[in-house]
């Protein structure tokens, strides 16, 4: 079996990431578990909204070995509605608190807003995980100023209306040359190309045809000089592929982060953490074979 895909320009596969003082070891590829504290997610909306529910499950993660706990206050998936700031800090810093008390790895928010921003860095996130790419008015400027890495995905349209009818001539070109401008903007922004991520965003403003061509051409993202995130667990386009409904999706899950990671994800973002940890586990352990056949 293959290694994963090699980046190009500064070393991007093998950086370590500092994530406010937490180290992302990216010379192997990382399991980001996702904790919604939403009410409307398509996977597990309602699940922990609680405080002390919301805890548990992040230890839990951390436990089955995630590597980072990415937390969200707000639902993107296709449709949903929007919230105030107010409210995706009411629900996101106490609970970033209390983890950032508890476990030594990095926590990223998933947000798009400053104010979010800022109120999660300050409560102990490392790492801004936005799917709008810091395009919100005084997004770019705010992530720059905390000096945490940035995760910048790809999205046609906003998540209200991203399904109604994407579109592309070439997605594959056209969603690597938006991540290398937008990753360009952010450095000219100030912030170093050691604290860029980049997420082509599956899912988002794309077809099931669009998921599969990026899917399949992965590795030409991969090669972008900037580490790779990727999140396809639970997805839609395994439904459409399975009809599986979203609560019996953790096998092809687990095999399409494998997948990710064969083509060079260096992160995937995942629900099911310690079933994805023991396949890559599996993969890693087959990987290291052939790096020490190629070398002895």
């Amino acid at each position: 079996m293959p290694g994963p895909a090699t980046a190009t320009g500064d070393g991007a596969q093998g950086r370590v990431m500092d994530c406010g003082g937490r180290p992302l070891d990216l010379s192997r590829p990382c399991v980001m578990g996702v904790l919604n504290l939403t009410p409307d997610s398509f996977s597990d909306g309602g699940r922990y909204l609680q405080p002390q529910a919301a805890l548990d499950h992040a230890l839990a993660m951390v436990e089955a070995g995630a590597d980072c706990i990415d937390v969200g206050g707000e639902s993107t998936r296709p449709g949903a509605a929007p919230v105030s700031a107010d409210e995706e800090c009411a629900r996101v810093v106490p609970v970033i608190e209390a983890i950032a008390a508890r476990v030594a790895v990095p926590i990223s928010i998933d947000t798009s807003k400053p104010e979010v921003m800022r109120a999660a860095v300050a409560a102990g996130a490392g790492l801004v995980n936005d799917v709008r790419a810091l395009r919100l008015p005084g997004a770019l400027a705010t992530a720059a100023a905390l000096g945490v890495p940035v995760c910048l995905m790809h999205m046609q349209g906003e998540p209200g209306d991203m399904q109604r009818d994407p579109r592309y001539g070439d997605v594959v070109a056209e969603v690597s040359g938006f991540l290398r401008q937008r990753a360009r903007v952010a450095r000219a922004a100030g912030i170093a190309a050691d604290r860029i991520l980049l997420d082509p965003g599956f899912g988002f403003g794309k077809t099931l045809e669009h998921n599969l061509r990026l899917l399949k051409h992965l590795p030409q993202l991969a090669d972008l000089p900037y580490p790779l995130l990727v999140g396809l667990s639970r997805k839609s386009m395994i439904g459409a592929l399975t009809g599986l409904p979203v609560g019996q999706r953790l096998v092809p899950s687990v095999a399409l982060a494998l997948l990710a990671v064969e083509r060079g994800a260096r992160v995937v973002r995942v629900h099911d953490v310690a079933e994805t940890v023991a396949a890559l586990r599996l993969w890693r352990a087959l990987d290291e074979l052939d790096r020490a056949a190629v070398t002895a």
